[in-house]
């Protein structure tokens, strides 16, 4: 077994990996850029090397690098987690040639699988089914025009070297494939290094579903059963879950013969994932296709692992090392139900756009039975605008699938994020979401469920009024702390009061009498009820009851609200005394000023295009630029006809948020 190992990665990956290698008493390498030098993989490590800046290529792309600090530090292997050099089989050849074991596949299954135009034609060889689309060279958009047509639209494009989302255009016209293909090219110049494109057939009411395999190198190779991954937004993953409420026995078996003959075909070992795209029209389930297969570890692998009870890093290093598989197809066993959701630094409620900045708080919920957090931040530190905008990955299991999801609605109420944008009310909605109870899922889901955006989870009558309680006790016991510091009061709660208190739209009265252990509280005169909780003012979660329903509520001061976060849904809470609240009414109202004029930048990033110039006329839905935030293109368009009136920004240009790009006339 080696002594040490570095990890060619950084973040929560890092993390992972490094507590496996831990617990199997092995010593451990980190390498880092100069965004992530304060960052926990870094302190995590025995021991740390510093790559370059912060941009990827000058960093954790640069296998020379990675090279130099194995050599320094004597690691004999190299797990390089996912993303990043994970893929390259220049990189696995480059270790191999000096001596140092890559905890990965053999060079020759990264290259075949690799390259997803050849994967697919070895695939069809190996008897696997495979989406129909043109597998050839794709020059230019004429090219990509007449090949989508003679498919038959919907179209996907892909870029042949992509993965993680990267490098997709989903094409339901001329007009689509005309904006897509250069763009489809660019992404996956920049991220992958090759702007190769391939077109193939977009199923319609798809399921993402994929097979983890595993293989030693004595030629043993089991699959461990299957993932579904159909929860995504913009061919990005958002939950996955093991296993698919969607796949029978037969299934689950047929998928897995095809993914280990696969496999087999190109010599492979270690860990892998064979995704697949599944019809979801078809009750038989016999409708699946061929994707792509992943020659490395897959963000989502803790679902497998909580269902099958394997560390399948473990098992990487383990199969490096040389060892033979201790189990066979029939030792493998899957029990209970595990969900993995994806907390993105994005916004919801603006359109999901990224965002970077200062983790001013991050308080993951507590890992307990059932809940697991796999995270490479902490609080002060920075999420960055060079790399993948993952925060953590929130796991739960249960031994139903209902038990699993309920427990990731209450972590999520748990999971405590200030500073950025960030997607924790979405995944909460997600997870009370009908539809996704019942597992009717498609790939389609959150569009087809949210097309005009998403404005937070509903919330019911009962779930408010219990919120302006809550409010109201907040604000008294905030106030309270605050007279007693300055000498004023001396008890810990004034006496009952009437409070006004405005939330969702609506006005609630709101007294309440403390007694031992609790609070009495009545809601617009209604009967009391018993509220219950623990909260200090200054405390980020207020932890209680409310007539016996359990209410875990985040609790953040907005400068005169507050604002009050529970299942999904964020509410800015006004508290006032009555006879304050009466006399608030005469307030006048503030107007925000009109920006419809000025083209602004919706996040931070980087201008790559401007396509239009001053004196120009525009159309509604226009493209007007492009912005590169987090490897990702977004184009900007016109929201109505104008003319382009001044230009304050030029390509190449590093924009804020709310950077002016253009001012209209």
């Amino acid at each position: 077994m080696f002594k040490k190992i570095l990890i060619a990665n950084r973040g929560e990956i890092a993390c992972r990996v490094m507590r496996t290698a831990r617990k199997m008493g092995i010593a451990t390498v980190a390498v880092y850029s100069d965004a992530d030098a304060r960052a926990p993989h870094v302190r995590m490590a025995d021991e740390a090397v510093r790559l370059g800046p912060p941009p990827a290529s000058e960093s954790y792309l640069n296998a020379d690098l990675i090279l130099l600090a194995c050599k320094e530090t004597g690691a004999e292997a190299v797990h390089p987690g996912y993303g990043f050099l994970s893929e390259r089989e220049s990189f696995a050849r480059l270790l191999a040639d000096n001596d140092i074991a890559f905890i990965g596949p053999p060079p020759n299954a990264i290259a075949a699988m690799g390259d997803k135009i050849e994967s697919k034609k070895l695939a069809k060889a190996a008897g696997v089914n495979v989406v129909p689309g043109y597998l050839g060279d794709i020059a230019t958009t004429e090219d990509a025009v007449r090949i989508a047509s003679d498919i038959g639209y919907p179209i996907m494009m892909k870029a042949s070297a992509g993965g993680g989302g990267k490098g997709m255009r989903l094409a339901w016209s001329e007009r689509d494939v005309r904006e897509g293909f250069e763009a489809t090219k660019r992404e996956g110049l920049a991220s992958f290094g090759d702007d190769r494109v391939f077109i193939e057939k977009f199923i319609e009411s798809p399921r993402h579903i994929e097979i983890q395999v595993l293989g030693d190198q004595h030629g043993n190779i089991v699959y461990l059963g299957e993932r579904e991954c159909s929860v995504q937004r913009r061919h990005q993953k958002v939950v996955e879950e093991a296993p698919s409420p969607f796949v029978t026995p037969a299934m689950r078996q047929a998928m897995g013969e095809q993914a280990v003959a696969l496999a087999r075909a190109v010599g492979y070992y270690s860990a892998g994932t064979v995704e697949l795209i599944v019809s979801g029209t078809d009750p038989t389930g016999k409708s699946f296709y061929f994707l792509e297969m992943n020659t490395r570890l897959q963000v989502e692998h803790p679902v497998t692992e909580q269902v099958t009870g394997l560390d399948l890093v473990e098992q990487m290093i383990r199969v490096a090392a040389g060892e033979k598989l201790a189990f066979d197809q029939d030792g493998v066993k899957l029990s209970g139900w595990s969900i993995e959701n994806r907390v993105y630094a994005e916004d919801p409620y603006r359109g999901f756009l990224p965002s970077t900045g200062r983790l001013i708080r991050y308080q993951p919920p507590r890992e307990k039975e059932g809940v697991r957090v796999d995270d490479g931040v902490f609080e002060g530190g920075e999420v960055s605008m060079f790399y993948d905008p993952m925060i953590a990955k929130l796991v739960t299991y249960g031994d139903s699938r209902e038990e699993a999801v309920d427990r990731q609605i209450e972590a999520l109420d748990r999971f405590v994020i200030d500073g950025i944008g960030h997607n924790v009310d979405f995944l909460s909605a997600l997870m009370q979401h009908p539809r996704f109870r019942a597992g009717e899922l498609t790939t389609g889901f959150i569009a087809e469920e949210y097309p005009e955006g998403f404005t937070g989870a509903p919330a019911d009558d009962q779930l408010v009024e219990d919120l302006a309680a809550i409010a109201a006790l907040v604000t008294v016991k905030t106030t309270a702390r605050a007279l007693s510091i300055s000498g004023q009061l001396g008890a810990p709660v004034p006496p009952p009061q009437e409070h006004v208190v405005r939330i969702a739209g609506r006005e609630h009265r709101v007294r309440f009498d403390s007694f031992e252990g609790g609070y009495l509280v009545s809601v617009d005169d209604c009967q009391g009820r018993e509220l219950i909780g623990r909260w200090q003012p200054g405390q980020s979660l207020f932890k209680g009851t409310v007539d016996g329903r359990s209410r875990t509520v985040q609790i953040a001061r907005r400068g005169r609200q507050w604002r009050l976060t529970i299942r999904g849904m964020s509410h800015l809470v006004d508290v006032l005394p009555a006879h304050v609240a009466e006399l608030s009414r005469f307030m006048i109202e503030k107007v925000p000023p009109d920006l419809s004029r000025y083209l602004l930048c919706p996040m931070p990033g980087l201008l790559t295009a401007l396509h239009v110039d001053a004196g120009d006329k525009v159309e509604a839905g226009q493209p007007l630029a492009v912005v590169e935030a987090m490897k990702m293109e977004n184009i900007l368009r016109a929201e109505k006809t104008g003319t382009v009136k001044k230009v304050e920004a030029k390509p190449g240009d590093s924009l804020a948020v709310d950077a002016v790009i253009l001012e209209f006339d």
